[in-house]
């Protein structure tokens, strides 16, 4: 019945469209579902834009409460996972005009500077505290570095490298070409190993950690502004 809600989520995935239907229902285990594999993408690009962990968290939990109580605009034209973020996005923005109105994620000059990014090794740092505690100041200053580009670079290496959405979804996701993707990508890189590769050489590209208390406390408050029957 394409005139109907369920309907219009035909175009998702069996599953998916499943899951979207529980949450117009208010099923909640379905809304915990959804935030649960989405918190993290959509603090990160938050975070991107606004450079600021507790506004970037206001902007997540603003995301879902405006998604979930328009269900019924979303048409499966795109994954779930994407129109939440272009949500999250938009509402970052909003914010960031509210205090620069002169910003906009826009072009700039198309610089391709080729870079590698070296992984450094997670494997034994959950049984080693002294591996603990190199790991989180690797993050730290990683963190700081990419809070510090341009944020069309900022966005991009986001999407891409800390979230690894593909090209083409980074492309839809931000608005601009395949190709653009692609030149800010080799130009974040560059500005990201320069930045950090001379204090602390190979880094972690696992920065801004999103789970356990501060992914519960999220979805708990989600589903506290929804009211009762969530």
């Amino acid at each position: 019945m394409p005139g109907t809600a369920a309907g219009r989520s035909a175009g998702a995935r069996p599953l998916e469209a499943e899951l979207i239907d529980r949450a117009r229902r208010r099923d909640e285990a379905a809304l915990r579902e959804i935030m649960q594999a989405n918190n993290r993408r959509l603090y990160r690009l938050a975070r991107g834009i606004l450079r600021n962990d507790s506004e970037a968290e206001d902007v997540v939990q603003e995301t879902y409460v405006r998604a979930f109580t328009h269900l019924d605009g979303f048409l499966g034209e795109a994954g779930l996972s994407t129109w939440l973020s272009r949500i999250a996005i938009n509402e970052a923005l909003g914010r960031l005009r509210s205090r620069k109105p002169e910003v906009e994620l826009g072009s700039v000059p198309e610089s391709v500077l080729e870079a590698q990014i070296i992984r450094f090794p997670l494997s034994s740092a959950a049984t080693d505290p002294e591996r603990s505690m190199a790991q989180r100041e690797i993050q730290r200053v990683v963190e700081h570095a990419i809070d510090e580009m341009p944020d069309v670079y900022r966005m991009v290496i986001i999407a891409r490298v800390m979230e690894a959405m593909s090209m083409e979804e980074t492309a839809e996701l931000l608005g601009i070409k395949s190709e653009t993707v692609k030149t800010r990508l080799h130009r974040a890189r560059a500005l990201l190993r320069e930045n950090v590769e001379k204090k602390i050489g190979p880094v972690v590209m696992d920065a801004f950690p999103f789970a356990g208390q501060r992914c519960e406390r999220l979805t708990e408050a989600v589903l506290r502004r929804l009211g009762p029957g969530a």
